[in-house]
């Protein structure tokens, strides 16, 4: 990590603020060990308890990429019966589209897949970069995770079992990102910027939120914490039984994605993900330092041809010009929080139950 996270800090040894909360928060979150064999044994039974008798017990969302793959494995090998969730964006890759198609064929999954309307999603992914926000994946991510919870409520699911797991993305700075799931904020973007309503984009209101988290509780299960985690090996293991083929980076199974971490952002926020992922794998003891600059030395993009054909494709497939979409990329950035928001709402929520509890 470095100065592009405004944030940063350090102390007296040189440690950056990251690292030191990396380690304070890992033996509180990870599960290693006979504890966490056992502590991994207790939810499955109780996963599989609840969903006795019914035709799944819990859900999972399938990108293609190697963490989501990993934990399809992991969920039937574990003898759970799991629904996937799939969110088409209209972005997948060729390469994406394969690997789900083995997965599911191989793990004998049942998978749902949400087809996005595709003038809205590039409505709003248009607004999304004239707002100048950092976080232009929100258009995919909110409408996947709002997906997946109306799939859970309607088949009565009550565990979600998550990829993100501590030990390869324990490190992200708070203004990196903004939470995918505010609706509110979506719908100020799209108001301000877009030129149509989303009438078939699945937005999630303020009452949605909360019904999800205070009342519904689909609990989120992170399984990768629950073992060692190496990305590696793990990369490894799904090409030899799956069948998986490595993307070139991470979240590459999407071409937006793929543009936006290895373009949008490092050349309209000076922000490069791959510092805050390599040092996660650095704290988790995965690489060592020494390979993480090397690696950093090397373009984003890890093909500079795909580059410039994506750089072409993106604004084609957006129905803008290069010049047009010069001119985006050229305009000042903004923050999440210059356009209305639920961040003080649920924060005061949390307080208040804070409180109660």
């Amino acid at each position: 990590m470095d100065t592009t996270d405004d944030e940063i800090s350090f102390d007296e040894q040189g440690f950056c603020n990251h690292c030191n909360k990396y380690f304070d928060l890992a033996p509180k979150t990870l599960h290693h060990g006979t504890d966490g064999k056992k502590a991994l044994e207790t939810l499955v039974n109780e996963i599989k308890a609840q969903g006795k008798n019914k035709e799944y017990d819990c859900i999972i969302g399938l990108s293609g990429g190697v963490d989501s793959t990993y934990v399809a494995y992991r969920v039937r090998e574990l003898g759970l019966k799991p629904l996937a969730v799939h969110f088409d964006s209209g972005w997948n890759s060729e390469l994406a589209v394969k690997n789900i198609e083995n997965i599911v064929k191989k793990l004998d999954i049942d998978l749902y897949t949400h087809v996005c309307d595709w003038e809205e999603m590039k409505d709003l992914q248009l607004s999304y970069f004239k707002a100048g926000v950092i976080n232009a994946d929100v258009p995919m991510d909110h409408a996947f995770l709002v997906v997946l919870n109306r799939i859970a409520r309607k088949n009565k699911l009550k565990f979600f079992i998550t990829g993100h797991n501590f030990e390869t993305e324990g490190i992200l700075p708070s203004s990196w990102v903004f939470g995918a799931n505010d609706g509110r904020n979506l719908k100020a973007i799209q108001k301000t910027y877009g030129t149509m309503k989303l009438k078939e984009y699945p937005v999630s209101t303020l009452v949605e939120e909360l019904y999800n988290d205070y009342f519904y509780k689909l609990q989120k299960i992170r399984i990768l914490n629950y073992e060692p985690y190496n990305k590696a090996e793990v990369m490894k293991f799904i090409e030899k039984e799956l069948g998986w083929k490595y993307y070139g980076g991470k979240h590459y199974e999407s071409v937006f994605t793929r543009f936006y971490q290895g373009h949008y952002l490092v050349e309209r926020f000076g922000k490069d993900k791959r510092r805050a992922h390599l040092s996660s794998l650095i704290c988790s003891g995965q690489i060592d330092r020494k390979t993480a600059l090397q690696e950093l030395k090397k373009p984003a993009y890890t093909n500079l041809d795909l580059l410039e054909e994506d750089k072409e494709y993106i604004p084609k497939k957006l129905g803008i010009t290069m010049k047009e979409f010069t001119k985006i990329m050229n305009e000042p950035i903004k923050s999440h929080y210059d356009f209305p928001n639920n961040h003080s709402a649920k924060n005061t929520l949390r307080r208040i139950k804070k409180i109660i509890s």
